[in-house]
């Protein structure tokens, strides 16, 4: 599958999703501006009618006290005039809703008297707002009927003209605002959105560009500190990790060939042999017992590299049992006192006593034997080794060993551990390299670790750490 293919539609894509959020929020959040200052502004003019209409209710209130209702009905005509007949209109009625003087009505004709209205005001003696449609001219008018005497009702409309402009003027701005936001949050969304996931894409080149054989590439670092470049490190990271695993796992493929080839060239001449000699039984003899210990010698190494892949994988077979420590590490050093006897290696051990520990038995011996193994083995004649099973005040069980060996370099103390590695100098020494990764393996799996300290020339100390309340694992 090519690039080309790989890469999303851009509807599927997150900048267009992200640009979508932008525009929606930032549009919706504009009709919510637009609205709210649509409704401040139309009760704001509605209210500062009303206040008009009041004062003029007031005023002829007055006019009657001094002149009484021909005064008032001269004040109409007079108001009328000269506000403009469209702008406003008066009238002057009974409680009972007939009119006995009004302003000039041509205009206002379809206004007539509410008589719903007037009721609620002969109750409440206060006043009351209506607003009229006038449908020949499309227009509001607001209407207000007042008690400005004992027995005459005041009803008096004004024309809404300004809030009816305001309204279309609202309406227009609206829709260019409107129209400009959108495209102004989709370029802005969709720039933003580019912007922020502009590491995400390098991500993506980088990985696009990785092969089996090119793992050199590094995303570029932007040292923000922020969750893009957090992610830039973490994917550096992980294939800083996968670069070191395909080199550990190329290097153990070596490895594993150089060892297994060993054994397998020896059989193949054993079996040479045996043909050339086909008349010699105890050529035969000879032939199948050498190829049963070579055979016991790959099983035996692909067995410990089942056994530490799969504790590795977590899958691995122990059996955590109550077992007396102390006498399981004396019995072991009693069985490696010959190995030490024939290279008269001083050979001493110290173990403290009554150590009851929860551990994998079989698991904790092949470990420790592997230890002991490589002591006795890479130290010189008449040297010494030393074994301590002690406590340690933190809650660790420590059990060392202690050697007079050639050491080990600084740079080889974490690779000894490392499947199938040996030091240079060592491998002329019969192993397979696997000895130390199962010990380190098998320590951990009892929650505890493996750790060696050592300087060229001055031996070598293995110490193998278990916590003494560790907890068997399901």
């Amino acid at each position: 599958m090519s690039l080309k293919q790989m890469m999303p539609d851009l509807f599927k894509t997150i900048a267009f999703r992200l640009t979508l959020w932008y525009a929606g929020i930032f549009s919706v959040s504009s009709c919510v501006a637009f609205a709210l200052f649509y409704f401040l502004a139309t009760q704001t003019i509605q209210e500062q009618t009303d206040r008009d209409l009041l004062e003029k209710a007031r005023y002829f209130s007055t006019v009657i006290q001094r002149n009484g209702l021909m005064g008032a009905s001269k004040l109409a005509v007079i108001e009328a005039q000269a506000a403009g007949e469209k702008r406003i209109f008066f009238r002057l009625l009974y409680p009972s809703g007939e009119v006995f003087a009004s302003s000039h009505m041509s205009y206002w004709k379809d206004i007539s008297v509410d008589h719903g209205a007037i009721d609620i005001l002969s109750h409440t003696k206060g006043h009351v707002f209506k607003t009229w449609l006038m449908k020949p001219h499309e227009q509001k008018a607001r209407v207000l009927y007042s008690f400005v005497a004992s027995n005459v009702i005041l009803q008096t409309g004004i024309a809404m003209d300004f809030q009816t402009k305001f309204i279309s003027a609202f309406k227009t701005v609206f829709i260019v605002s409107m129209g400009f936001i959108i495209v102004f949050s989709t370029v802005s969304g969709l720039f933003l959105a580019r912007k922020a996931l502009s590491g995400v894409k390098a991500i993506t080149r980088t990985a696009s560009s990785i092969s089996g054989t090119n793992l050199e590439k590094r995303v570029p670092e932007t040292g923000n500190q922020d969750e893009l470049d957090l992610l830039a490190v973490t994917f550096n990271r992980m294939l800083d990790r996968i670069e070191d695993l395909i080199k550990s796992i190329r290097e153990m493929s070596d490895n594993i060939a150089h060892d297994l080839k060993s054994p397998l060239t020896r059989i193949r001449g054993f079996a040479e042999i045996a043909l050339v000699n086909m008349d010699d039984l105890e050529t035969y003899r000879g032939m199948a017992a050498n190829t049963i210990e070579e055979s016991d010698r790959l099983l035996d190494m692909i067995n410990t590299m089942l056994v530490i892949s799969r504790a590795e994988a977590g899958g691995g077979e122990f059996i955590f049992k109550p077992v007396n420590l102390s006498a399981m590490v004396k019995e072991m050093c009693d069985l490696f006192v010959p190995v030490a006897e024939d290279k008269e290696i001083k050979f001493t051990c110290e173990v403290a006593d009554h150590i009851q520990m929860e551990v994998d038995a079989k698991m904790l011996q092949r470990a420790f034997s592997n230890l002991l193994d490589n002591a006795l083995k890479y130290t010189q004649d008449k040297g010494r080794v030393h074994v301590d099973l002690c406590w340690e005040s933190d809650g660790f069980v420590d059990i060392r060993v202690t050697d007079t060996g050639p050491g080990i370099d600084s740079a080889y103390l974490e690779k000894i551990f490392d499947r199938f590695y040996r030091v240079e100098s060592s491998r002329t020494t019969p192993g397979t390299g696997l000895g130390l990764s199962l010990a380190r393996t098998i320590a951990r799996e009892h929650k505890g670790d493996l750790v060696v300290a050592s300087q060229l020339g001055r031996g070598a100390v293995f110490s193998m750490r278990l916590p003494y309340r560790n907890i068997p694992i399901i």
